[in-house]
This record gives structure tokens, sequence and C-alpha cells, in this order.
């Protein structure tokens, strides 16, 4: 990024709404991992520490994040939230 107001963006991955198993999680990750090596300067939270704080924050609006969008709040949690969290966390701001 060269503008310094210019915000990160979230990782690049695909298939998101089609993980159901702990493997497509694992892939989804892979992705994530295969994305910030080539794209390292442009994530919103691309170091170790800004990323889990990004984590926390992402856990805690969920449920609104849910609510807002009309949607119920999965419970129990699904592989698919979990993955979702990964790649809602590279990128909150």
């Amino acid at each position: 990024m060269s503008n310094p107001y210019e915000t990160g963006r979230r990782a690049g991955v695909s298939g998101l709404d089609q993980v159901e198993s702990n493997a497509d999680a694992a892939r989804i990750v892979e992705e994530m991992l295969h994305d910030l090596q080539c794209h390292p300067t442009e994530w919103e939270n691309g170091t170790l520490e800004r990323f889990l704080e990004a984590l926390s924050a992402s856990l805690d609006s969920l449920p609104n994040s849910y609510a807002n969008r009309g949607v119920q709040f999965p419970n129990p949690p699904t592989w698919k939230l979990f993955a979702e969290l990964l790649v809602m966390a590279s990128g909150y701001e």
C-alpha cells in the first residue's frame, strides 16, 4: 500500500460457502497462507499480532454481524463459521 490512508484487504480464498469439514477448513487456511505469501503487504492484518487482535474483535462482533444480515447465528458453530472467522480476521479493520 502506498497511500497511508489506504486499508488492506482480507485474504483471497475460494469456496468459503462450501466449507463443511475440517479438511475444507484446512484448505481455506492453506489458501490464506498462499495468499499472504504472494501478497504480504496487502492484507489488513498481515502480522500475527494484528491477526489475533482482529480475530478477537471478529468473534465479539459475529452475533451482531449475523443479526444485521437477518441470518440465524449457527449454534453449535460449524466448520464454515470457523473458516469465515479466519478470513474475516485477515481483513477486519
